[in-house]
C-alpha cells in the first residue's frame, strides 16, 4: 500500500513513519510537510508544501491510506483561531483532497472526549473534525481517541506532571479510561488498523485501541 501523512514532524507522526518504512505493507510513504525534514530513505517521497493552499498540491494527494496525525496545542498556536486552522482546516481540506482522488482509507489521530457538544473547547474542535471527515464518506474511516500521550523527550512541563498524576491514579484503580500510552505504541496500532478493522466508519476508544 501508499501511505500519506500529515502531521510527520509531530511525536506521533515521527513515529508513524519510521514504523511505515519498515512496514512490509507499505511500499511507498509520502509525507507533507511545511519545511524539509532531512530524512532520507527508498520509500520516502517527501512535499514541502503551503498548506494554507491544498488545491495548489492536490495531484500529489494520492494513494491508499492517509494518517492524519496533525495537531498542536493552543499555547503553541497562540489563539484558537490559529489552532483552528491547524488542527481543523487543514485535515479538513486535506481530507477532501484525498477522498476526490479515491484514497480508500482514513485514520485519524482525535483525542479522548472528543464531542461536537462538548463545552471544552479542545473536545469541541476535535469532535467537530470527526463529523465533518465522516461526511466524506471515506469506504474506511477509522477514528483513534487516545487518552495522555507519552511524547520521548517531552519538554512541556504540564504534560509530564499530568502524566504522572494519572499513572498514580490509576495504579489505585482510577481513571483507567485516561491510561497514558505512548506514542509509538500509539504509531504501531495505527499502521495495524486499516488492515485490521474493517470497511466503514470505526472508532476507537482506549479500551479498543489496548487490544487492536
Amino acid at each position: 500500500m501508499k501511505a500519506l501523512v500529515i502531521g510527520a514532524t509531530g511525536a506521533t507522526g515521527k513515529e508513524l513513519v519510521n514504523l511505515l518504512l519498515e512496514s512490509a505493507d507499505y511500499s511507498e510513504v509520502s509525507i507533507f510537510v511545511r519545511r524539509s525534514t532531512g530524512k532520507s530513505h527508498s520509500k520516502l517521497t517527501e512535499h514541502v508544501v503551503d498548506f494554507s493552499d491544498v488545491n495548489s498540491f492536490k495531484e500529489l494527494i494520492t494513494g491508499d491510506v492517509l494518517f492524519s496525525c496533525l495537531g498542536t496545542t493552543l499555547k503553541d498556536a497562540g489563539s484558537k483561531e490559529k489552532q483552528w486552522k491547524i488542527d481543523y482546516d487543514i485535515p479538513a481540506d486535506f481530507a477532501a483532497a484525498a477522498k476526490e482522488n479515491k484514497v480508500n482509507s482514513l485514520v485519524l489521530v482525535s483525542s479522548y472526549g472528543a464531542s461536537a457538544k462538548s463545552n471544552v473547547f479542545y473536545s469541541m474542535m476535535k469532535g467537530k473534525l470527526e463529523e465533518h471527515l465522516q461526511e466524506l464518506n471515506f469506504p474506511q474511516y477509522i477514528i483513534f481517541r487516545p487518552g495522555p500521550l507519552i511524547r520521548e523527550n517531552t519538554d512541556r512541563f504540564g504534560e509530564k506532571i499530568s502524566i504522572k498524576m494519572i499513572k498514580f491514579f490509576n495504579a489505585i484503580g482510577l481513571f483507567k479510561n485516561l491510561k497514558p500510552i505512548t506514542t509509538a505504541f500509539l504509531a504501531e496500532k495505527l499502521i495495524k488498523a486499516p488492515k485490521a478493522l474493517p470497511s466503514g466508519n470505526t472508532t476507537l476508544e482506549l479500551k479498543r485501541i489496548l487490544e487492536l
